[in-house]
């Protein structure tokens, strides 16, 4: 989730300036980016247990926790974020310009990448920040594994970050989902954000990627545990977005129209209900109000007296969680976080889908065979059972056709990228998931006990 930053503070005069917005993000295939972000939970290490803390337990705030983690990676290059006078995030500076540090609401730690050319980049900032960062966590004895769902504590064994949003979320939440504090607390994703260069260009990789999203739901499940036990599902993040708060989530059906583009995406939000708004670097609880009838003057006790900016609709732009998500660029959100090479593959799945043209088209008339519905309907079945979940002539045999796809997407870029998608093609010729992986050593090797996925998923 974002960070406070400077809000563009221009008076909201009329909704094209909200299109206008989003419309900006077009661009020259010349110019296309890759950003890939990820997130990782910490955990505490079998030789390090201090302060009471138990084996394996998410480390706190503070002391000798993340705020900590954070101030060990401060410097020329890294400059502080801050709210209320916390430490809870770093923006990148010179080599690192364009990427930041920050914290999902349990102290989840993530890497927001900067928007680079190609994947070969992606892999050198992923690695470097792996490096980065396992030095300074080491001396607090903390380790980060990214899986898609807290294997071990409960909800209420997971610790809150002093951000302000998250505040009003918590608050919020329980009352529109019964899951999700748990998405907020015990959740972690990869995702890839990329580039489109016309409303139409942007609304065909919206209609594909949205109904693809079930496919890397089902790929990269890397989460069948809950609270040390396996319960079935192989991807129960992706379970709880079933009931986290169906008005900002999912595959809105709107999203597929012929005719969607920029407009009807700002219609969409402006009817999701509202958060906060930040004023003075301070945020105002006004969660459950409308935007569309702030615009329209209607009186709403909360926003009594504030004038909505261009900011204020940034910011909300941020508190919508589509399966993929439009800003000036796209958001691919569908997969949990997992191995490093799974998190690049990620990256390379989309890129290949999505970056060629050619292949952009073909996967369109592909995913068209099937009525939009199939793939709303597929969403919670990968959930539960990954490429085993029924679809029509057989999801796995679909899923060979995507990757080929994926695969020819890359080649067309010529610059060896294809090789990023091994570990996908596997799983599509049979391998085992990431969560079957798990299940396999959790029912062998250690003997129904949960715990070692710690230390063997780890990356720092």
């Amino acid at each position: 989730m974002s960070n406070p930053g400077q809000s563009n503070q221009a008076p909201i005069t009329s909704r094209m300036q909200l299109v206008e917005a989003l419309s900006r993000g077009c661009k020259a295939a010349s110019e296309w980016k890759i950003g890939t972000e990820h997130e990782k939970f910490g955990f505490t290490f079998p030789d390090a247990a201090r302060a009471g803390r138990a084996l394996y337990s998410p480390p706190p705030y503070r002391p000798e926790g993340i705020e900590e983690l954070l101030k060990s990676c401060e410097g020329p290059d890294w400059k502080p974020i801050l709210d209320q006078g916390n430490l809870i995030g770093l923006t990148g500076k010179g080599p690192h310009k364009g990427s930041s540090l920050s914290l999902e609401p349990a102290g989840q730690f993530e890497l927001s990448g900067a928007p680079l050319k190609t994947l070969h980049d992606t892999k050198e900032e992923m690695d470097a920040h792996f490096e980065q960062t396992r030095i300074s966590a080491a001396l607090l004895g903390i380790g980060f594994a990214p899986l898609g769902f807290h294997p071990l504590c409960t909800r209420d064994e997971m610790p809150w970050m002093p951000k302000s949003r998250y505040a009003i979320m918590r608050r919020y939440m329980p009352g529109v989902g019964t899951r999700g504090l748990d998405m907020m607390t015990r959740t972690c994703t990869v995702q890839v954000n990329l580039d489109f260069s016309s409303e139409a260009d942007m609304a065909r990789k919206m209609r594909v990627s949205l109904a693809l999203q079930p496919v890397a739901t089902a790929l990269f499940a890397n989460s069948p545990f809950v609270e040390g036990q396996a319960n079935g599902w192989l991807s129960n993040r992706a379970r709880v977005w079933l009931d986290t708060d169906n008005d900002r989530s999912g595959q809105p059906s709107l999203f597929f129209d012929e005719d969607f583009g920029f407009e009807k995406y700002v219609d969409w939000v402006l009817d999701v209900p509202m958060y906060f708004v930040m004023r003075s670097g301070v945020y105002h609880d006004v969660a459950g109000c409308s935007f569309r009838k702030w615009l329209e003057g209607e009186e709403q006790e909360p926003l009594r007296g504030l004038t909505p900016h261009i900011g204020d609709f940034e910011d909300h732009l941020t508190t919508v969680f589509p399966d993929v998500r439009l800003k000036q660029f796209l958001e691919m959100r569908g997969a949990d976080a997992g191995r490093p090479d799974m998190m690049l593959a990620q990256s390379a799945f989309w890129v290949g889908l999505l970056y060629d043209s050619s292949v952009l088209v073909e996967a369109e008339k592909l995913v068209k065979k099937h009525p939009w519905t199939v793939y709303q309907d597929l969403r919670p079945t990968v959930a539960h059972l990954g490429l085993d979940a029924d679809f029509p002539g057989g999801l796995r045999a679909f899923t060979r056709h995507i990757l080929s796809l994926a695969v020819e997407g890359l080649r067309a870029r010529g610059l060896g990228e294809e090789r990023y998608l091994d570990p996908l093609l596997k799983i599509g010729e049979g391998a085992p998931l990431q969560a079957q992986y798990w299940l396999e050593r959790y029912r062998t090797v250690w003997n129904g006990d949960v715990r070692p996925i710690f230390e063997e998923a780890a990356v720092i």
